[in-house]
């Protein structure tokens, strides 16, 4: 026995260290790594299907259905029978029954009660009165030499229980029933709750890849006017030594070379916070060499390829023959939102909650068993050599709550029409957003379309200044002015493109995206050198619950100097 009980200590602790290593070694090794980028330039594609399997958001909601899942396993296991096991080991170390059954064997010994039936009767009631006195009747209970009584469970040293409890619910009252259909109501939620976060972070990496793409054309296009200006100072220069150009025009050519510069230099900070945000979305080291594929310079700007699917109807139906159509008089179906089922769902939740509620009213019954085997050995080995078992049923009926039943009721219908209410709201919101999702598209290509041509005029409009200024019938103001008007062509039009891809990816994604996501408008890229400003955009009406990205990017403005 006691080599049998050697080897399951042994083998009890290799088991334990076993855990303990593998439990180590997985914490050393940490979580799977996860996919890396392609190299060389990225796509918006290759972007995108990188980023889902990297975004906490998307993997949080993945836990949420795993907990909505426990949720309704739990809500189940009410239904089933419910079976339970227990052991148990007593040893006493003093109790109070301790010589009560035993007897006193200190004293004199007690002969044992003998009874002549032919002696006289006052011999008899001696004899009688003597067993007494001395114990030896009566003594299987107050310490007498009766066996019968020994294996009494009172005072005895070891004491080994192996127990079954079994209950079954019977009924309810619609309490389980309910319960279930809550979780289950709550589990389709959660799902509803991962296609949200997985198309939010789709918009996320969208934004923040056309933004990092806008702040490197317009890194490009400052760089670009820079080494302008800075060889036309050098002309200048040139004619100054000449004796050709006065000092004034020098310093003119100076100041605006050297204004240029911190152009540059706020565009170049710009790009790097934008690559930056890209990076925390895709989950890279702020020192990776991340390039992108996507300049914004294709004339014909298709939309990308991950959304063209679901926005090429839209702008079909947007460019019906040729002619931009009003998008809120289009004759289109509007899609279906996830928000709107999510609030269906959410009225499917109070539905049930007030049914659980009523049914708090109603009696519950259950059957209930118990078995056991009990052992009272001498030494410290069981011996289950007796048994309890016992089977019962039980009923509750709720009487009096003091009014608590009342108010738990009030609160649920309350909750239920306001649920219903609110999915009305969230209804019309979501055709609203849907429309102005649409106006934000087509406004988009009338920005694009209005900055097809003036690049190639603001082109050819420095050429000719170059030109003029050149053969002395020109001023450098007129040079520096058409200078500064390509440049601000060249940013609309990278601002347009990006506004437009961003339009398209939102239009796509928005059947998906949570209430809010249209409104958001981007800070203006430029500002205008002459001329007055712009008016503003027409701005979408709020949504209720809009959430803020984290980090949310806003393309910085690029300064022309006046």
């Amino acid at each position: 026995m006691r080599d049998r009980r050697h080897a399951c200590l042994r083998a009890v602790a290799v088991l334990w260290l076993s855990s303990v290593l593998l439990s180590g070694t997985a914490r050393a090794q940490g979580p799977p790594a996860a996919p890396s980028l392609p190299p060389g330039p990225v796509t918006l594609e290759q972007v995108l299907a990188i980023a889902e399997s990297r975004s906490e958001a998307v993997s949080m909601a993945r836990e949420g259905i795993r907990r909505a899942e426990g949720d309704q396993v739990r809500a189940r296991s009410g239904l089933l029978p419910q079976l339970s096991a227990s052991a148990s080991y007593d040893r006493a170390l003093a109790s109070e029954f301790e010589g009560v059954f035993g007897g006193d064997t200190s004293g004199p010994a007690c002969p044992p009660f003998t009874l002549d039936p032919l002696a006289s009767i006052d011999a008899r009631l001696t004899e009688v009165e003597r067993a007494i006195d001395c114990g030896a009747v009566g003594g299987g209970f107050f310490g007498g030499g009766d066996s019968s009584f020994e294996d009494l469970p009172f005072g005895r040293e070891n004491t080994w229980r192996a127990s079954l409890a079994l209950s079954q619910n019977l009924y309810s009252g619609g309490r389980l029933g309910a319960q279930a259909a809550v979780a289950a109501v709550s589990r389709d939620s959660a799902e509803l709750g991962l296609t949200t976060a997985r198309a939010q972070a789709l918009m996320d990496v969208t934004e923040a890849y056309y933004d990092a793409v806008l702040s490197q054309r317009l890194v490009a296009i400052a760089e670009a006017t820079y080494d302008q200006a800075g060889e036309t100072l050098r002309q200048v220069e040139a004619g100054f030594g000449a004796g050709a150009q006065p000092e004034f025009e020098v310093l003119r050519a100076g100041v605006t070379r050297d204004s240029q510069r911190a152009v540059v230099i706020r565009q170049r900070a710009s790009r790097d916070i934008a690559l930056l945000r890209l990076k925390q979305l895709l989950d890279l080291p702020a020192s990776y060499d991340l390039r992108l594929a996507d300049a914004l310079g294709d004339e014909a700007l298709p939309p990308p390829p991950a959304f063209v699917e679901r926005v090429a109807p839209i702008e079909r139906a947007l460019r019906a023959d040729g002619v931009v159509a009003d998008s809120l008089q289009l004759d289109i179906d509007l899609p279906a939102r996830t928000a709107v089922a999510d609030a269906d769902l959410t009225v499917q939740l109070r539905e049930a909650s007030w049914r659980l509620t009523r049914a708090q009213r109603m009696p519950t019954a259950s059957l209930t068993s118990s078995y056991s085997r009990v052992g009272y050995p001498s030494g410290a080995l069981p011996s289950f050599d007796r048994a309890n078992w016992s089977i019962g049923a039980s009923v509750t009926v709720p009487i009096l709550t003091g009014g608590r039943q009342r108010g738990d009721e009030i609160v649920a219908l309350a909750e239920l029409e306001q649920s219903r209410l609110q999915r009305r709201q969230v209804e019309e919101l979501a055709g609203l957003e849907t429309r102005a999702a649409w106006a934000e598209l087509r406004a988009a290509h009338a920005a694009w379309e209005s900055t097809a041509g003036t690049v190639e005029q603001a082109d050819r409009a420095f050429e000719i200044a170059g030109v003029r200024y050149e053969a002395g019938v020109s001023t450098q103001l007129e040079l520096t002015d058409s200078r500064l008007l390509r440049q601000q062509a060249e940013v609309n039009r990278a601002q347009a493109a990006r506004d437009l891809q961003v339009a398209r990816a939102r239009v796509a994604l928005l059947p998906d995206l949570p209430l809010g996501a249209v409104g958001a408008r981007p800070t203006p890229a430029t500002q205008a050198p002459q001329g007055p400003a712009p008016s503003p955009s027409p701005q979408a009406p709020p949504m209720p619950r809009a959430p803020q990205a984290a980090g949310q990017f806003t393309t910085a403005s690029v300064q022309v100097p006046q």
